[in-house]
């Protein structure tokens, strides 16, 4: 029987994100608010769905990448739980386009990236990943880990924007309906996304109950901004 929850958590921010520049593949440690922000999300995360009960357990997984790792750690070491990591869960690969910035991009290739922020394939034409490969991969893992424990498990997976956009996506069937894949809005840095199991059959159904929900401090000017890391003692 498949796990009872799964909650798939976007890394902090990075010095990337900061500067908008496409990360993919490349491995890069989160900085200093986004050692902040998954110290507030691993918190939101423990209190809300970390149960008392005697038999709940719960199953962490994280990305090869160490933003992911060090996001799930953030969530994982104040329970003594052991993070479990799993290459199929890195980042969407973005090819020749990863570590460059928006504005770069548009300069070197207008049109191309034109094509890419509008859905229509422009990264592809750089040796990206298709988003269908990405979710497939991202469903394939979920599914593996979600049977690897009982039925009282909660699964905890932190992953990366892309990478949780795309899987949803396919599992859901969206892709399919919409093969340019904009669907869903983006995941924002430290936040979740929420499934409970349907237990219909035996598929692997799941009910998508939160989708890039986060902390309340996330609602205010302070989850990017320069006043977060002074917040670490809040």
């Amino acid at each position: 029987m498949q796990v009872r929850s799964i909650t798939l958590v976007r890394h902090g921010r990075t010095a990337y994100n900061k500067a908008g520049r496409i990360q993919g593949w490349v491995d890069i440690p989160l900085d200093t608010t986004g050692r902040w922000q998954v110290g507030q999300t691993g918190r939101a995360l423990r209190d809300l769905y970390v149960t008392p009960e005697p038999a709940a357990r719960q199953l962490v997984v994280a990305s090869d990448l160490k933003r992911a790792q060090q996001s799930a750690h953030a969530f994982a070491d104040p329970l003594g739980l052991d993070v479990h990591i799993d290459e199929r869960l890195r980042e969407r690969h973005f090819g020749d386009w990863e570590g460059m910035s928006m504005d770069e991009l548009r300069a070197a290739f207008p049109d191309d990236f034109d094509l890419w922020t509008h859905g229509l394939g422009g990264e592809m034409r750089h040796h990206a990943e298709s988003h269908t490969h990405a979710g497939t991969r991202g469903w394939d893992a979920l599914r593996d880990w979600s049977h690897r424990a009982g039925p009282d498990t909660d699964l905890f997976v932190f992953s990366h924007g892309a990478l949780i956009e795309n899987t949803i996506q396919v599992m859901y069937g969206i892709g399919e309906r919409f093969p340019d894949f904009v669907s869903i809005t983006s995941m924002r840095n430290a936040h979740w996304t929420r499934l409970v199991d349907a237990r219909i059959g035996e598929d692997d159904r799941w009910v998508l109950v939160d989708y890039n929900h986060g902390p309340a401090r996330a609602d205010t000017t302070a989850w990017d901004g320069p006043g977060a890391p002074r917040a670490q003692g809040e």
